[in-house]
């Protein structure tokens, strides 16, 4: 491992240090790059509403679940690909980290191809059956097909950032996304205020500036993380290493799909009371998300935290590793929370011009904001052992556990629409974070007994060999 760090790797070595220290350290860059790339969309949001006007909001908002499946089914599989280097990396295999990523990056021009062209082909239906307002429909239309033609550059940026935190930089990702969340206020103003192209230019800023990131990323990787850079001999797929990344890749893909289709399920039971309610919820979805991103940086840490020492085969460490950051999603969900609720009207004011008349929204935002904050400890207890396990490689029962978000997610919706209960479809996504945090809270013991064999084994044959 030092011998790698010195020559080719700037990035950090998560097993040595203690724990939390070394998580909270490696996952504070993260949390702040998932700020920033919050800050797309809910830029694109208050831009479009307020200078195209409220029911375009309620278009952007109204297709982020799509946004989400789309893009977030492409990027699992992305993230799943660079697993495989991160254990490289923590095991020390120089060689091996350089094909795993010669290897990822052919798979995902194969991604990028499948889901532009399905995604593209099917976004009429999808828009139908999810019951999207007819005021709203070309404007959510217009916005969703730009963003699903830019795939590219969101999996060129996942990917490529996704090989930084493998080896443990978590730097420059985030240098490289405040620069482009930078680039996306100008370019968002540029195309919808002055050139007055409407949804279609906030979705072309957001486009265009995540190729920017993927670019600064790149060139990075090539002046200063030469341990990701392929050799020419690299350059082939590898039947193996294939199937070692999408062993990981797919479950992980899956399982984001999964959740995906069950908020889009949900969104399909929001869009039935109307433009007002799509608007509301859409802006406090908006909020929600932006708290939330301290969940998604936890996990992110620990999939390389996780990642690295099981390549080591340190099986204590990375025991006390998980502790650590439960504790700390408890902690932090109870502060995000609590200022969410406090402070929830003056931030949703900035999605609206001023002077617009908040009271038809308000009493939806604040019903959905107060039932969802009281179980966001569960969706951080997903984050955290749901990357554990595929920072280890198991990535089955974290895509069971989307699965069990989706039938409750589903179920729910269902009998919201059933009954045109508006408090059972605000229980959607608790009903969803609760179910798979106790699967997978079960299933963690079942996967640290299996990682504890495999340690085992690389010890005995690493002897042996």
């Amino acid at each position: 491992m030092t011998g790698i760090k010195s020559r080719d790797s700037s990035g950090a070595d998560l097993t040595k240090g203690r724990p939390l220290v070394v998580i909270l350290k490696f996952m504070l860059p993260l949390f702040i790059g998932n700020i920033f790339q919050q800050l797309y969309n809910m830029v694109d949001t208050i831009i479009v509403g307020r200078f195209v006007g409220q029911n375009a909001l309620a278009a952007v908002g109204s297709t982020g679940t799509i946004m989400f499946l789309v893009t977030g089914f492409a990027m699992g599989l992305t993230t799943g690909f660079t697993v495989l280097t991160s254990q490289k990396f923590g095991a020390g295999d120089a060689k091996g980290v350089k094909r795993s990523a010669a290897n990822a990056a052919l798979l995902s021009l194969i991604v990028v191809a499948a889901v532009t062209a399905a995604s593209m082909a099917l976004m009429h239906p999808i828009l139908h059956i999810m019951n999207t307002p007819a005021e709203i429909y070309a404007d959510a239309y217009d916005y969703i097909c730009v963003i699903c033609g830019g795939t590219a550059a969101t999996i060129a940026y996942n990917l490529l950032s996704s090989f930084l935190r493998a080896v443990g930089n978590s730097k420059m990702p985030l240098y490289s996304l405040v620069f482009s969340a930078f680039a996306n206020v100008g370019l968002d103003i540029l195309f919808t205020v002055t050139f007055h192209m409407g949804v279609r230019g906030a979705a072309w800023a957001t486009v265009v500036s995540q190729a920017l990131a993927a670019v600064v990323c790149f060139a990075y990787i090539l002046r200063r993380e030469r341990i990701l850079v392929p050799l020419k001999s690299d350059w082939r797929l590898d039947r193996e290493m294939s199937r070692l990344q999408m062993g990981v890749g797919l479950p992980m893909a899956l399982q984001t799909a999964i959740t995906a289709s069950g908020a889009m399920i949900m969104q399909t039971a929001i869009n039935l009371y109307g433009a007002v309610v799509v608007a509301a919820i859409a802006t406090a979805v908006k909020l929600q998300n932006f708290v939330a991103q301290g969940h998604g940086a936890i996990g992110m840490a620990m999939a390389s935290y996780a990642g690295q020492n099981y390549g080591k085969g340190d099986e204590e460490r990375l025991r006390r590793g998980t502790r650590d950051a439960l504790l700390f999603t408890l902690i932090y969900s109870a502060v995000a929370g609590a200022a969410l609720l406090i402070f929830l009207e003056p931030l949703m004011s900035i999605f609206f011009p001023a002077g617009t008349d908040m009271s038809p929204m308000m009493p939806y935002a604040q019903i959905y904001i107060r039932i969802n904050v009281g179980f966001y400890i569960a969706m951080g207890v997903i984050n955290v052992l749901r990357n554990v396990m595929q920072g280890c490689g198991h990535a089955l029962y974290p895509m069971i556990a989307g699965i069990v978000e989706l039938v409750c997610r589903t179920a729910t919706s269902v009998a919201s629409m059933a009954t045109h209960n508006f408090l059972l479809t605000c229980l959607c996504d608790p009903s969803a974070w609760f179910s798979a945090a106790v699967f997978l809270g079960f299933c963690y013991f079942s996967v640290m007994r299996k990682v504890r064999k495999e340690m085992e084994e690389a010890k005995e044959m690493r002897r042996s060999g």
